[in-house]
């Protein structure tokens, strides 16, 4: 009957993603981050700038050295992958010390947090020295008003680390890289209404959730699986079986959450992944596809060791594919030239067309590849002025006077 008892409370322990290591003292570490690139029609992965210097807290440190509240993020920098909040959790009963590195040998570390013990290591390989694995003890996280892509990834049972003095519930950090990721996605048919999704990769990507939102309505579909080498003709169907933008969030968030705890992740930690991007992946307008990558992949990609050993490792990353569609770049393009040609006191119209074409924060990636033939200096300037009018931080009012 013990027996018995013994075995209910650890199926309610796996059932409720709570952490408990009573019969042994494990060491355990979890990690989930997102890599992010912008596709033409043609599956071709474009340079763009990822930097949006508002979404981290100040206390967040970044290249070169310096926190990242103090205006050091480089607005210059392009890449065509963006390397989006992983975050290793650890779990143990006991209080532990060990070494943490991470090795992006194809990319750079831009931001992290708390310190590393090689902060003038140019990014390519992360180590925080003595880290301290703490026993849940009640210490206050630091904390301000910026960081809306940060504080939900606390929201689980994980122990709090601590180094150089500084506290948090995970090891943090973030990064560019100029690699092709495994998948490719095509635009096809007569309207645009096909994606053709290719597995470039060597390993099978899964779990994939092609996503178009537009004007408060949004769905999805999805694909299992793709093998290496192989494809997937995805209709895209605009305007049927869309659903409120509220109704499609719960949905496909419901939906994730499980996917991402087959990968291995823990229900809270799932749920914190999900609850991190909701705002970027499941509300910006435009059409992406969201994919699990391999942890095979994330291994060679992103090379992690742990000092001691953990007893178990569970890496998921997430890609995100976001596509430019030949219509937005014809578009984009008329709207430049007239920018361009346009006076001070009537382009504020010409801007909120531009925002109209759903581009968001990727709009720079499509002015890039319209760029790819501008006739001129000045027109190259104008097209960077209107993107910076219509997607940057200042009112649009005043950059149109410029």
């Amino acid at each position: 009957m013990q027996g018995m008892k013994k075995i209910l409370l650890l199926a309610f322990v796996i059932g409720t993603g709570c952490v408990a290591f009573a019969a042994q003292d494990r060491f355990v570490a979890h990690e989930w981050g997102t890599f992010t690139s912008v596709q033409g029609a043609d599956g071709i992965q474009i340079e763009w700038n990822p930097f949006v210097p508002a979404e981290l807290p100040k206390f967040v440190y970044g290249q070169p050295h310096r926190r990242v509240g103090t205006g050091i993020l480089k607005g210059d920098i392009t890449a065509r992958q963006r390397m989006e909040t992983p975050v290793i959790y650890f779990y143990s009963d006991t209080p532990r010390t060990a070494t943490v590195t991470v090795n992006f040998p194809e990319g750079k570390v831009t931001e992290w947090y708390p310190q590393v013990s090689n902060p003038k290591s140019g990014g390519k390989a992360m180590q925080w020295k003595d880290l301290q694995v703490l026993a849940h003890p009640k210490i206050t996280l630091p904390r301000d008003t910026s960081g809306s892509h940060y504080y939900a990834a606390r929201e689980t049972t994980a122990n709090l680390v601590q180094t150089k003095g500084e506290t948090e519930k995970f090891l943090f950090y973030r990064g560019v890289a100029s690699f092709t990721a495994p998948l490719r996605v095509l635009v096809g048919g007569a309207n645009e209404d096909v994606l053709y999704l290719q597995n470039a990769g060597s390993e099978v990507l899964k779990h994939f959730y092609i996503v178009q939102i537009r004007n408060g309505s949004a769905k999805y579909s999805r694909v299992a699986s793709i093998a290496p080498g192989e494809g997937s003709n995805i209709k895209l169907e605009r305007g049927i079986n869309e659903v409120p933008l509220s109704d499609f969030q719960n949905n496909i968030s419901q939906a994730m959450r499980a996917d991402l705890e087959k990968e291995g992740l823990y229900g809270p930690e799932a749920a914190a992944m999900v609850k991190t991007w909701n705002d970027s992946w499941f509300a910006e307008d435009g059409v992406r596809v969201l994919y699990v990558l391999p942890q095979t992949w994330t291994e060679r990609t992103l090379p992690l060791s742990i000092e001691p050993k953990p007893d178990e490792i569970a890496r998921v990353m997430v890609g995100r594919a976001e596509v430019v569609f030949p219509s937005q770049e014809w578009k984009l393009l008329k709207q430049i030239v007239r920018y361009s040609e346009a006076a001070p006191e009537n382009r504020l119209g010409i801007i909120d067309e531009t925002k109209a074409l759903g581009l968001g924060r990727f709009a720079d990636a499509a002015v890039r590849r319209v760029l790819g033939t501008a006739p001129s200096r000045d027109f190259n300037a104008s097209a960077w002025a209107l993107v910076e009018a219509a997607n940057g931080p200042r009112a649009a009012k005043s950059l149109a006077a410029r």
